[in-house]
């Protein structure tokens, strides 16, 4: 073998595995069954299953998350109520707001969950750079703020080292629904969204923009949309 063609093939052996990620786009889907369905798919994961990324929007729904779960709450508005098995309090999910689910193999991709949470603000909060809006963490209170207002809400659940639920990412909606609760259990928090900074996105190309950003943050170099 010549000295160019060993050069290649050592090149082509060094080169690093595509690892890629399936991104299903669900348009518009209530919230009850697409939970349902992310707990079947991660009971039913094997070793070798693909991870996955959901984008999507819900009709309007308050959800309450485990650490709100014993709690006595009448929904405002005659918006249905869940009560789900998310991390995190209560919240409100509605058209014009950006939904991604993020079933993952935690192990496989040598993720913990606070590398998880982190990875998850830093898409969010470089999206947002992007388009010149500085965007910022708060200690003890995962999620995404602009100017003290919460953009972004995060709430997960694993079973063992398998992710599911994800965050939720205001876009382009009617935020009142918001103030008859405390966002994610913080009493008189705040909430903005993409459009009140000028941002002009539907909720189906704000999640090609953030998925732009959610693949180098989880280490995914390919976006693959599965057949079935």
């Amino acid at each position: 073998m010549s000295m160019a063609a060993l050069s290649i093939a050592s090149n082509h052996a060094s080169a690093p595995a595509k690892v890629s990620v399936h991104v299903r786009r669900l348009g518009r889907v209530d919230y009850e069954p697409c939970w349902r369905a992310m707990q079947d798919f991660t009971a039913a994961r094997a070793p070798e299953t693909p991870d996955e990324i959901w984008l999507l929007e819900h009709p309007p729904v308050y959800t309450l998350g485990l650490k709100a779960r014993d709690r006595a709450f009448a929904p405002p508005l005659g918006i249905p109520l869940v009560r789900s098995d998310r991390g995190g309090d209560v919240t409100y999910h509605g058209p014009g707001q950006l939904v991604a689910y993020f079933l993952l193999d935690l192990r496989r991709r040598g993720l913990g969950i606070k590398a998880l949470v982190r990875a998850l603000e830093q898409a969010v909060m470089d999206l947002l750079a992007t388009h010149g809006v500085a965007a910022e963490r708060r200690a003890g209170a995962p999620g995404v703020y602009v100017a003290g207002r919460k953009i972004a809400a995060l709430g997960l659940r694993v079973r063992a080292s398998a992710s599911y639920h994800g965050l939720a990412l205001n876009v382009a909606m009617d935020l009142s629904p918001f103030a008859p609760i405390d966002p994610c259990g913080y009493p008189g928090l705040a909430v903005t969204q993409l459009a009140d900074f000028g941002i002009k996105l539907d909720v189906a190309q704000a999640g090609e923009a953030l998925l732009a950003h959610l693949l180098p943050a989880l280490g995914y170099t390919a976006a693959i949309e599965p057949a079935d």
